[in-house]
């Protein structure tokens, strides 16, 4: 999509549910997650989307895929570089670049059960935006990236305790 028709549809959705606020939340898509094999697993969503996850062979995978915690920094990264291209094209900004690196620190005791006073997840996430348009100032470039790293969901989910409901069936 161009910059324009990007603007256009953020106008035309931010209108409508100005107008119908009610229709504004919703249950998201799932995600199903199946074991394939040793720790190889395949993610299937409801449109026929599918991913391969796997873990590296020093705990028991064969690394023949990338491990969840990747892809949650792959889902920060590119959610991230979506809302500031979306902000950009709102504010009809025309970037020649947009890099979102994530990156994090963890300690494997928490994934292993090590040491409970050790988190599983990570310990701290990093995020590097590069931005670059060259009509566009770079205060304005880092007010569109701090706007975008604000409303990104994935940010948020991790910055925020967002309730976990969980049902196990055996």
């Amino acid at each position: 999509m161009t910059k324009e028709q990007i603007r256009s549809s953020i106008e035309a959705a931010t209108r409508y549910l100005t107008e119908h606020p009610d229709e504004a939340r919703y249950t998201d898509s799932p995600a199903t997650a199946t074991l394939v094999e040793g720790l190889v697993v395949r993610v299937d969503g409801p449109s026929g989307e599918t991913l391969t996850t796997d873990m590296p062979s020093s705990v028991g995978g064969g690394g023949t895929g990338p491990s969840p915690g990747w892809l949650f920094r792959a889902a920060l990264a590119s959610c991230e570089a979506t809302l500031i291209s979306m902000r950009a094209a709102a504010e009809g900004v025309e970037l020649t670049l947009l890099e979102v690196t994530v990156d994090s620190e963890s300690d494997d005791r928490g994934i292993l059960g090590i040491d409970e006073a050790v988190a599983s997840g990570p310990l701290a996430i990093g995020v590097r935006v590069r931005i670059e348009a060259p009509d566009a100032p770079g205060e304005r470039l880092r007010a569109i990236a701090e706007w975008g790293l604000r409303h990104c969901p994935v940010e948020d989910a991790a910055r925020r305790a967002v309730p976990v409901n969980v049902e196990i069936e055996i």
